[in-house]
């Protein structure tokens, strides 16, 4: 595939020939097929996936559905266009950035897939565009951006505009994210470029939190007034410029209504331009990262420096024998080398830090908000094969009882305790340094350790029940074709079934902090030594119930988990 978009030539033997590409209909209906049809097959997997993938589109769809509502509701509002317009900036950010670290994407959008096809790049850039249409985020963002168009449009001159502006600013969000995944697709495939994304995906993480404090401010009386400034600068930046353009339309400002629109027609067409070049280079350069290869005495002369004088493996005192400290080892490696791993941690750790001190020193939080550390670290349990991924086989042979089992899960268990038990102790004591409530840190940390125990025994009973592929050939996706959902139906569902199970401890909290009688030294000792104690029955009985049905089901494990 060349600059000039003709057809790419296919060798046979010593002859070439160029195969004629479809037509652009046929393709772009080509593309759709695929990924419904991937979709589809996805789902039939398993009864379990499916129900997880049908509960996370469901909680999406009622989630924009209030989001609809709200921006209907803001219509003939004073700070309006300053909402919309900033709404729809965020949106546009989220769709730039987010699909390259968290879930998202499928085959029929990942390029590297279509290298062999001889395909031009314009007709395939449109078919992608229209593909990528096909799913519930767009559907999301197409709720959003309905909404805010409602919000806004007044008179015939501001319904013209939205009719524009809909359609385009979706098409700018979409054929952003395209075209930065396209444009950094050799980049976050290579081991470099996926342990950059480490840092990107902590910059996410605390982007998304300084939001978080940001809208928290908003909401204080007069807290709006704030935003106009900022919004008369991003309503002429695509896409919020067509949702500007709506506003300006309702106002008689036509000129700079129809300025709005040309400039976000100018850039959409510039980032299909974009995309279509790096479809273009990505389709016919050759791949530089596969051109160096380490020497073997620098491998070697690491090897040696990792493992010894002689390049074995040395035993150390400082771990358990037997399976335990192997597993153990191997997993705290995975979240040391293994760069979506790494990313996932780090990011986790950003926000468990992040929430709980942010909000203390803004004077609006609570030492309880420290549970938010141990309950994000405890979401590292999830789907402990996945990490696996083919490999999971070699881990498999030697589980052949429920035994074996029990010895992987609770080592992997141990492994996280390492890093949870100390972090969670560290922004309990820093939260309560900065509210200066030392008197209810002990009930606190009882409550994170009560949490972290209910996270651990749920997480290793979603591994086995809600076992997910993380793809390890692509930079931009963190599960296989219609696995995602499984990961918010795993995630959050373990997260509610935790603070359910937490229930007793909860309430032991809330009787010592409302009664007079036991809000002593004494009973919020009680309520750490019951926290601890109670976290440890719940993380032992989530590795027992596991262990036989983890040992029993590691065929179907094994074939969900090596799928991308």
């Amino acid at each position: 595939m060349g600059s000039s978009g003709s057809p790419l030539t296919v060798r046979h033997g010593g002859t070439s020939a160029v195969s004629a590409p479809p037509g652009t209909g046929a393709l772009t209906g080509t593309f759709v097929r695929l990924k419904l049809s991937l979709l589809r097959n996805g789902l039939r997997q398993s009864s379990g996936r499916t129900a997880a993938y049908v509960t996370s589109a469901v909680l999406v769809l009622l989630f924009a559905a209030g989001q609809l509502l709200g921006l209907v509701l803001l219509r003939g509002s004073e700070h309006a266009a300053a909402v919309v317009v900033l709404l729809t900036a965020l949106i546009a950010i989220g769709w730039a950035v987010l699909p390259l670290f968290f879930p998202g994407g499928d085959e029929t959008l990942d390029p590297t897939r279509l290298v062999m096809l001889p395909l031009r790049s314009g007709p395939l850039v449109r078919a992608l565009l229209v593909a990528s249409l096909a799913g519930i985020g767009p559907l999301f963002t197409l709720c959003l951006v309905v909404g805010a168009a409602i919000a806004l449009a007044h008179g015939a001159a501001g319904v013209v505009a939205a009719v524009l502006a809909v359609p385009l600013a979706l098409l700018v969000c979409v054929a952003a994210a395209r075209a930065v995944a396209a444009g950094n697709v050799r980049l976050l495939t290579s081991r470099r470029g996926r342990d950059l994304a480490v840092l990107s995906g902590l910059l996410i993480a605390v982007g998304a939190q300084f939001v978080n404090f940001g809208v928290q401010r908003l909401t204080r009386p007069g807290g709006l007034d704030d935003l106009e400034p900022l919004a008369e600068v991003v309503r002429w930046l695509p896409p919020a410029s067509a949702l500007g353009a709506v506003d300006s339309a309702s106002g008689g400002a036509y000129g700079t209504a129809a300025a709005q629109l040309l400039l976000t027609a100018v850039v959409l067409g510039a980032l299909l331009v974009a995309w279509r070049r790096s479809l273009e280079k990505l389709m016919s350069a050759p791949d530089g990262s596969t051109l160096a290869a380490v020497s073997a005495p620098t491998a070697g002369a690491r090897r040696g420096r990792v493992a010894g004088g002689d390049g074995t493996a040395p035993e150390s005192r400082w771990w358990p024998a037997g399976r335990t400290g192997t597993v153990m080892r191997r997993s705290l490696q995975y979240m040391v080398r293994d760069p979506k791993t790494k990313a996932q941690l780090i990011s986790w750790l950003a926000v468990g830090l992040i929430v709980p001190l942010f909000n203390a020193l803004q004077g609006t939080g609570s030492i309880y908000f420290a549970c938010f550390a141990a309950g994000m670290l405890g979401t590292q349990m999830y789907n402990q094969f996945g990490q696996d991924g083919d490999a999971f086989w070699m881990v498999a042979g030697t589980i052949s009882s429920s035994r074996d089992a029990h010895v992987e899960l609770r080592a992997r268990a141990y492994a996280l305790l390492l890093i949870a038990i100390p972090f969670t102790a560290v922004v309990n004591v820093g939260t309560a340094a900065i509210l200066g409530d030392w008197r209810s840190l002990p009930d606190a940390v009882g409550l994170s350790l009560a949490l972290l125990g209910a996270m651990l025994g749920t997480g290793a009973i979603a591994s086995y029940r809600l076992p997910y592929t993380i793809p390890q050939g692509s930079g931009f996706k963190a599960a296989a074709p219609g696995q995602a959902g499984i990961i918010w139906g795993s995630v959050f569902g373990g997260m509610l079934g935790g603070a359910l199970l937490c229930a007793p401890v909860i309430a032991l909290t809330v009787w010592v902090n409302v009664s007079d009688a036991a809000a002593g030294s004494p009973a919020r000792l009680a309520v750490l030594l019951l926290g601890t104690g109670y976290g440890l029955l719940l993380g032992w009985a989530g590795l027992r119930l596991a262990a036989p049905r983890t040992a029993a089901r590691l065929p179907e494990i094994l074939a969900a988990v090596s799928k991308g």
